[in-house]
């Protein structure tokens, strides 16, 4: 789907009407090139020429800003619903696609909010998630590294014995048979018979076995020449109780702030959304009076280029504004500072033109 826009002006002929009318019918007349609206923007009060210039400069910035916001904004989303991109894209769009124009000033100070409370929200829910994932990691991956907290019960240590202690090993499949042969004679004191399997993964098996406390050195180093890895835990169910509790509370968390996080996000958008394309009509306002000059007189359009046509379509709207560069083109010769004339910026053509991008996700 085409989510670019081009919003053109040009000076009102006789009447601004005709001017829509005679771009209307060229676009439409040969194989719809373009999708096109009238884009009304109310008398604004003209300063001077030199504060429409200063302004000019201004709102390319304030653009710039406002956009970026936008797109962090909606990339936030993406992020946060774990959905697929263009998905989230038909749920931007419904909402900031129909988009009111009434232009209000205080466009910086909404979106500047907007871009504080996301960088506050985002934060705090991205730490949320990112603590709960740990978690998860810690039950997760190979008996070498994983929590054992889930995997083991109270019957299989001796607990609260002066002499005895009760150790985890890790052995490999493989040398399993190695293991039932030696684990009672690899140190002095090791309890006969005391070694079962607790829990296997692809890999290993999970074995306890019980000893006198003072063979462990002993033990675990004579273990490592089999590759069988003690690991190092204490049964603790205290501890592992606060663990479990600690996962339930950032689960529930997560899930009781994604609802209103989700709102926020759609709520901002659209005001984000609808302050760029305010900017954009301010933008247009400027370089158009400073272009066509005053008394203002100028009709402002929204197209939607056929994808398949683009190059047609700035053929034909050539076509029907080149005669706005005679006077342009003698000026652009000196090598002066043109008002409305940001040839660095952007691409220059004879009629005023903003691009407005509602490709707003980076499809990585």
């Amino acid at each position: 789907k085409m989510t670019e826009f081009w919003l053109i002006s040009a000076p009102g002929e006789k009447t601004c009407q005709q001017t829509w009318e005679k771009l209307h019918a060229a676009t439409t007349k040969n194989n719809n090139l373009s999708t096109n609206s009238k884009f009304n923007i109310p008398d604004l009060k003209v300063g001077t020429l030199d504060v429409l210039v200063g302004l000019s400069d201004e709102l390319a910035k304030l653009d710039a800003f406002v956009e970026g916001v936008v797109k962090k904004v909606a990339q936030y989303m993406a992020d946060v619903l774990e959905d697929s991109k263009d998905k989230v894209q038909e749920n931007l769009l419904a909402n900031g696609g129909k988009v009111l124009l009434t232009l209000f000033s205080f466009i910086f100070k909404g979106v500047n909010q907007i871009d504080n409370d996301l960088k506050a929200r985002a934060s705090a829910y991205n730490n949320l998630k990112g603590n709960l994932q740990n978690l998860e990691r810690k039950n997760a991956g190979s008996l070498l590294t994983r929590s054992l907290a889930d995997v083991v019960k109270k019957e299989d240590f001796v607990l609260d014995s002066e002499y005895l202690v009760t150790l985890l090993v890790v052995v490999p499949k493989l040398n399993y048979n190695d293991w039932v042969k030696q684990y009672e004679t690899l140190a002095e004191m090791v309890v006969p018979r005391s070694s079962n399997v607790l829990f296997e993964d692809q890999d290993s098996y999970l074995c306890n076995v019980t000893l006198f406390r003072k063979a462990v050195d002993d033990f675990k180093h004579k273990a490592r020449e089999y590759k069988f890895m003690v690991r190092d835990f204490q049964y603790n169910e205290e501890e592992m109780k606060a663990d479990k509790e600690e996962m339930n509370r950032l689960s529930t968390d997560k899930k009781k702030q994604f609802g209103p996080l989700v709102r926020w996000l759609k709520v901002n958008f659209s005001e984000a959304f609808i302050a760029w394309i305010h900017v954009k009509a301010l933008r247009v306002f400027v370089e158009s009076v400073l272009r066509y000059g005053l008394p203002v007189n100028f009709q402002a359009m929204l197209l939607q280029p056929n994808k398949k046509t683009m190059k047609k379509l700035r053929e034909v709207l050539y076509d029907l504004y080149k005669h706005l560069d005679s006077s342009a083109a003698a000026i652009i010769d000196a090598t002066m500072d043109i008002p409305g004339l940001n040839l660095s910026q952007q691409e220059y053509y004879p009629y005023v033109y903003y691009k407005i991008d509602c490709n707003l996700l980076e499809f990585k």
